[in-house]
Formats: C-alpha cells, sequence, structure tokens
C-alpha cells in the first residue's frame, strides 16, 4: 500500500486527467472531488475513479475542455450547463453562486444539465451550508434500479444529499444513494477482487449475486423496497425532467468509455439558513445537541469528518496496483 499526502494525491490525479486530455482546471475540480472523497472514507468516489474517468475523456464520452456555462432565466434560478464534461466544474459554480442569490431572494435552484457523475454528493451541499444555506441535492444517474415489481432498470441509484449550517462547527450532512449500497462501492470490490455482501444486487436475470461484476451487469436493490423506487421517481423528474437533463434510461454509463457522454442532470436547492428565523441555526444546533447527548447516538457524518482529520495528518493509503495505474495513464 502506498501512503500519499493529500496533495501528493491531488497532483498525482491532476496530472493523470490533464495527460488523458482534461483541461488543468477542470482537472483540479475533479481531484478535488476525487481526493476529498477518498479522505472522508468514500473509496468507491475516490481514487478509484481516475481510470474510468481517464477512459472516457479519450475517446470524447467527457468532454475535456468544456466550458461551463451559467444563465440567470428567472431572479431565484441559476441555470448551469455542464456541456458534457465533468459535474465537478458546474458543481463548483453552483457552490459560488447559489448563496449569494439565496441571501437576496431567501431561496434560490440551480439545474445543472448536459452533466456526468457527481461522485459524492454531501461534499458540494456541505460547502454550501459553511456558507450560510440548508442545501438538497438531487442527482440523476444511469439505469440500474427497476421499477419496484418489474425486472428493467428505469432509475439511477439517484443520491439525495442535504446539509444544514451549525455555528461554530462542521454542518450536518446526510448522503445518501436510492439502493441499499451506491455502485461505487461495488466497483471498488470488483477492483480488488472481493466479494459483495448478499442483498446488494442482483444479477442480469434478477437473482441475488454476491459478484460484483454481475452486480454491475445487473440491477440495484433499493433502499426501502418500493419506497425507494418511488423516490428514485421524484429525483428522476428534478434533475432530469426539470433540468433538461437526461433520465436514467436515456444515459449511458459512468463507469465505461462506451458510448455518447451520459448527459445527466443534478437540481440543488438553497434556502438561506435565517430567511424565516434568524434564530434558525442556534435551533439546528439545539436538535443537534439533544441526538448527541444519547449514549450511542451520533449525528451523521461524524465519521466521516473523524476519517478527513485523520487523513489530513497522516494522508491517504491507497493499493499499490491503483497508483501505478494511474501513474501510467
Amino acid at each position: 500500500m502506498a501512503n500519499l499526502s493529500l496533495d501528493a494525491a491531488q497532483a498525482l490525479t491532476v496530472g493523470a486527467l490533464v495527460r488523458c486530455g482534461t483541461g488543468e482546471e477542470a482537472a483540479a475540480s475533479v481531484a478535488r472531488a476525487l481526493v476529498g472523497a477518498e479522505a472522508d472514507g468514500l473509496k468507491g468516489h475516490g481514487l478509484s475513479r481516475v481510470p474510468g474517468y481517464a477512459a472516457q475523456v479519450r475517446v470524447g464520452k467527457v468532454a475535456g475542455h468544456a466550458i461551463v456555462s451559467c444563465e440567470r432565466p428567472r431572479p431565484g434560478l441559476l441555470g448551469i450547463d455542464a456541456g458534457h464534461g465533468f459535474a465537478y466544474p458546474a458543481l463548483d459554480a453552483a457552490v459560488e453562486l447559489l448563496p449569494t442569490i439565496a441571501k437576496s431572494q431567501g431561496v434560490a435552484v440551480a439545474g445543472i444539465r448536459r452533466s456526468h457523475h457527481c461522485g459524492a454528493a454531501g461534499r458540494p451541499v456541505e460547502a454550501l451550508a459553511e456558507r450560510g444555506v440548508v442545501a438538497i441535492l438531487f442527482a440523476n444517474t444511469p439505469a440500474a434500479m427497476a421499477p419496484w415489481g418489474a425486472a428493467k432498470p428505469v432509475f439511477g441509484t439517484n443520491p439525495i444529499a442535504f446539509a444544514c449550517p451549525l455555528p461554530g462547527r462542521p454542518p450536518i450532512v446526510i448522503d445518501l444513494s436510492l439502493s441499499k449500497v451506491a455502485r461505487g462501492p461495488i466497483m471498488a470490490a470488483k477492483q480488488r477482487g472481493e466479494a459483495i455482501p448478499e442483498g446488494w444486487a442482483l444479477d442480469a436475470d434478477g437473482n441475488p449475486t454476491t459478484d460484483p461484476a454481475l452486480a454491475l451487469r445487473g440491477t440495484m436493490v433499493p433502499l426501502g423496497e418500493a419506497k425507494g423506487t418511488a423516490l428514485a421517481l421524484m429525483v428522476e423528474l428534478l434533475a432530469a425532467g426539470l433540468t433538461g437533463g437526461r433520465f436514467a434510461a436515456e444515459a449511458t454509463s459512468f463507469l465505461d468509455a462506451e458510448g455518447e457522454p451520459p448527459g445527466t442532470g443534478q437540481l440543488i436547492l438553497a434556502i438561506d439558513a435565517e430567511a424565516f428565523d434568524t434564530e434558525a441555526p442556534s435551533r439546528f444546533a439545539e436538535l443537534a445537541g439533544s441526538i448527541e447527548a444519547q449514549d450511542g447516538a451520533r449525528l451523521p457524518g461524524t465519521r466521516r469528518l473523524a476519517l478527513r482529520r485523520r487523513a489530513a495528518e497522516e494522508g491517504l493509503t491507497i493499493p499499490d496496483p491503483l497508483v501505478v495505474e494511474i501513474e501510467a495513464l
């Protein structure tokens, strides 16, 4: 196993993406997201993504030199076109622009179209919460989950992320996939040659499987059964239908370098944390404290923050074969 500082991991990732045809600014944005996810223990959204991303840039499935464009179709709306490039520069634009609009209007919404994999969905909403807004992100992803009772995948794993500011401390961050697990951990298990737990996924014939390769060719088990697929439908309508992105069944895979750009979408809602009541952030803290006061209870993200601090101090532990593969790109 290799030990890399965060700066070294950033440089490693940027170098690989640039060599494969990604612009410097876009590569830096992608690298920040991947290294940040790796530091938070979200390895399925970390450096394991670099080879796949690089391959997609090389064949034009991701536009490595895409220019993000923003427009204000209405006072509270921010329309962002990712230009079939990586999602991360578009998400960066949303994080930069939404707080000012939300503080002025009370609420602001960004719709991102012609986008790609948004990675760890909690990261952009956390960044927004650090700027004083309550944020919710909906992202649709390529088809991986069937409607409840059916077998043909129509929905993606469609993450939902939420973040809420707390005075004087990191925000509350909730990040969940609408499948039992995101596809990232399954992809990471495949790369490591490990089995996945039963109950995560079904093979192409609808049978339970512990083989990650069969799982990636099959469908994901929804979170909460029928309730999970109902929420996945909601995300499709918000993140793709409303923004002009492609529905899951129309999008190509994030996991390979085949076909045209996925063209998925993201929708981000930002609400000024003091829009209704200037004491709201203190009330948020009261509820957080009441949870933490109970033995055995913790706020979502506690482990993630601990891993982030540890990574900043000790660096990242990355499998040697992955480092060699990235260096060779």
